[in-house]
């Protein structure tokens, strides 16, 4: 009997052993995941120069001709109305299949031809990321563009994520593309500021881009601004900073005698009271907090407008939430827009619901012109 409580002592210890070794191991596993993240995250810089690729069908636009822009967030491939996001909720981390992701950026880019734009503005274009089946999207979508100029800027790029553990969401990169059927004469990256804490892990860099085209007579541009701001890591502080950046920089173009069209993914409730509008029946809790009003008493300060007297007179969402799979009456808001200049006429805006058959993100189209001086 001695002996057999010696045995199972001994076993208890070695069991105990095994443990304790898992147990550091898987320590020393998250330290060292940790340590990675932190020594592998960079910003990108500001004031990054970009490079125009592709051949145009037009050289500069005119004071007084009517002119076509669309944004559309792609939600990197991966949202039929099935899809949930993991951040938003939601399940998933990865798109269906590498198969739904090229159909998604296909009926995404026939979508906004569909508008005949003659410029467009793309978030969410994904290059060699593991939630999209490492689809190059920026080049899709460049091949369903013939006649037009684009620019890529790199929004974020991150480690690796190995969350969820179970499908972790891996390596992300991601771009705002802009196509301009007229010559672009050059163009930059400008980084958001984002937050200087823990979270910044979360949100990762964001950015807007802005791309110049020729005004004929005279030395001024057209400015294009496509936007994508933060979501998930963003506080009212880092919101109202980012805002009052875009707005800043939107500002001293204008002061120069150059003309500014803005529109993108704002991730703020674009009208102010959409929220509200489009879901009367439902209590809208802090769940939605990331779809805080868009700051437009600060516009008071600058020659900037919101473009928000949408031309069919209908409140239509652009963007819905990730957390279930989507079916009307689900919770919906409009996030996506368009800001221009005072020198610049909005002659029609529409928000182009289509139930969200290829995206979380609906399409936003604005037809202006560039007033007289």
């Amino acid at each position: 009997m001695f002996w057999n409580n010696r045995k199972g002592a001994g076993l208890i210890k070695t069991i105990l052993k095994i443990i304790l070794v898992l147990v550091l191991v898987v320590v020393i596993a998250a330290i060292g995941y940790l340590a990675y993240i932190m020594l592998d995250y960079s910003r990108i810089e500001d004031d990054l120069a970009l490079d125009p690729h592709g051949t145009s069908t037009n050289g500069a636009v005119t004071v007084g001709t009517k002119y076509t822009v669309v944004t559309q967030n792609l939600g990197f491939g991966a949202y039929t109305p099935e899809f949930t996001f993991f951040m938003d909720g939601g399940t998933q981390s990865w798109a269906e299949s590498k198969e739904s992701v090229i159909s998604c950026i296909d009926q995404g880019a026939n979508n906004v031809k569909g508008f005949l734009p003659d410029f467009v503005f793309f978030q969410e274009v994904d290059t060699d990321s593991t939630r999209s089946y490492h689809v190059d999207q920026s080049k899709q979508l460049a091949g369903k563009f013939d006649g037009f100029m684009y620019t890529e800027a790199v929004n974020y790029h991150s480690s690796f994520l190995m969350y969820p553990i179970t499908q972790p969401h891996g390596f992300a990169n991601s771009e705002l593309m802009t196509f301009s059927k007229y010559e672009v004469a050059s163009a930059i990256r400008r980084s958001f500021p984002i937050s200087e804490g823990f979270s910044k892990f979360l949100d990762l860099d964001r950015c807007f881009s802005k791309s110049y085209v020729k005004v004929a007579g005279g030395d001024n541009y057209l400015v294009l601004y496509n936007v994508h701001s933060s979501a998930y890591g963003g506080s009212d502080e880092i919101r109202t900073a980012q805002m009052t950046k875009l707005f800043e920089d939107m500002q001293a173009e204008y002061e120069k005698g150059n003309y500014c069209v803005c529109g993108g993914d704002f991730n703020h409730d674009f009208t102010g009271d959409s929220k509200k509008k489009l879901n009367p029946d439902m209590d809208i809790r802090d769940d939605y907090g990331w779809a805080q009003a868009f700051p437009a008493e600060l516009l008071s300060k600058y020659d900037i407008t919101q473009c928000i007297e949408y031309s069919d007179s209908e409140l239509k969402a652009t963007c819905r939430d990730c957390d279930i799979p989507y079916k009307e009456g689900n919770f919906t808001v409009i996030v996506d827009g368009f800001l221009i200049s005072k020198n610049v006429e909005c002659v029609d805006v529409w928000n182009r619901y289509n139930g969200f058959t290829y995206s979380d993100h609906a399409p936003v189209q604005l037809d202006f012109r560039l007033k007289a001086a």
